[in-house]
């Protein structure tokens, strides 16, 4: 079992803890703070733990030459791709008050640092943990430093091999041990033949001292809650408040009756996982009393007889008497009394019986 650790103050992560519900907003804000603050009022209404955005310092981010290629996509808010970042980037105190927002109405709020700058900004503004964007999880010396900033930590892994994970984990794990990794696919929207939700398994295997999770990019929530099933601890999903705004991400992203149906969808299979331990339930035991088979006698069966097996048949018997994994005990022993063809065949009728305990 996964170790747990505390992810947000009080909110624990791991385990036995339920899923940790991250509603990725990133930069489906449009740049526009109010619709941040109603994505923010969303998440909550539909009862994800944290909200989370995307943090850029660009200069740091991007080189000169990346910002200021042309960027003629039908999704870009500028005529070059700086100026179509600087339109969605917030500035430093737009998040002091989305953070404060976030805090008035109860929810978590944190942010991918997209560069070491922004990780810095983060750190100053005292979110609960860092999430690592996939494009960094090989970045190392980006690593090494959020590492030892001391804060939780949640690594993506898209784009990355398994060897690379093993570097990860071997940089992370002596600075700061509470940390988990999500698999995740970097395609949006993602096709279900790209999922590879083996890969929860392969990394519990690999790393079964820290709790495994899921970012997922793909469209509805059936492949997100399979993803809990096999025992993701995380998930996150990008949301929206309308698909067919202007972003890449939209399209990806869930609007909020699906949100809210993954939650729901969520909590239902963690109490669906249950207990390992299998045995008659109680809530079992009105199927059992009328449809619960015993073993009944084949023939009618004179006093004193020992019973052999073509003696014995199971069906649906009233009264109840011995259960039909009895039967192979049943050979061999002595009947006190008469029993007639098709009667229960009960404990009073069979000499010296003594009952097995069922475990």
């Amino acid at each position: 079992m996964s170790r747990e650790f505390e992810l947000c103050p009080g909110r624990r992560v791991g385990g036995e803890q339920p899923c940790f519900i991250i509603a990725e907003i990133g930069q489906n804000h449009q740049g526009d703070l109010t619709i941040a603050k109603r994505m923010i009022r969303m998440a909550k209404d539909c009862g994800a733990d944290c909200a989370k955005f995307q943090k850029s310092e660009l200069e740091y981010k991007f080189n000169k030459k990346a910002l200021e290629r042309p960027y003629t996509s039908k999704h870009s808010w500028g005529k070059t791709y700086g100026e179509h970042k600087r339109h969605l980037e917030f500035s430093h105190d737009q998040y002091r008050e989305l953070k404060k927002y976030a805090e008035e109405i109860g929810i978590f709020f944190t942010a991918s640092g997209m560069d070491e700058m922004a990780m810095e900004f983060l750190h100053e503004l005292d979110v609960p943990f860092f999430k690592v964007g996939s494009g960094d999880t090989n970045n190392f010396p980006y690593l090494e430093k959020t590492a030892k900033k001391g804060r939780p930590m949640v690594i993506s892994s898209g784009m990355q091999s398994m060897n690379t994970m093993h570097q990860v984990y071997q940089i992370v794990k002596p600075i700061n041990p509470n940390f988990c990794f999500l698999q995740c696919t970097s395609a949006y929207p993602l096709q279900p033949e790209d999922v590879n939700l083996r890969v929860i398994s392969a990394y519990q295997s690999a790393f079964p001292d820290i709790p495994i999770g899921y970012s997922g990019h793909e469209t509805g929530i059936a492949i997100s809650v399979a993803a809990v099933a096999m025992g993701a601890k995380v998930v996150e999903r990008h949301v929206t408040l309308d698909k067919t705004w202007k972003g890449s991400d939209h399209q990806a992203s869930l609007e909020p009756n699906e949100l809210a149906e993954l939650v729901k969808a969520i909590r239902t299979v963690e109490k669906a996982m249950g207990s390992p331990v299998k045995q008659l339930l109680p809530c079992e035991m009105a199927c059992n009393e009328k449809l619960g088979k015993s073993v009944v006698a084949k023939v009618t069966i004179p006093e004193g007889a020992v019973l052999t097996l073509d003696m014995l048949t199971v069906k649906v018997g009233e009264p109840k008497g011995f259960p039909p994994e009895a039967i192979f005990d049943l050979v061999g022993q002595k009947v006190k009394k008469k029993i007639e063809e098709d009667e229960t065949i009960t404990e009073q009728a069979v000499e010296n019986h003594v009952k097995k305990v069922k475990c």
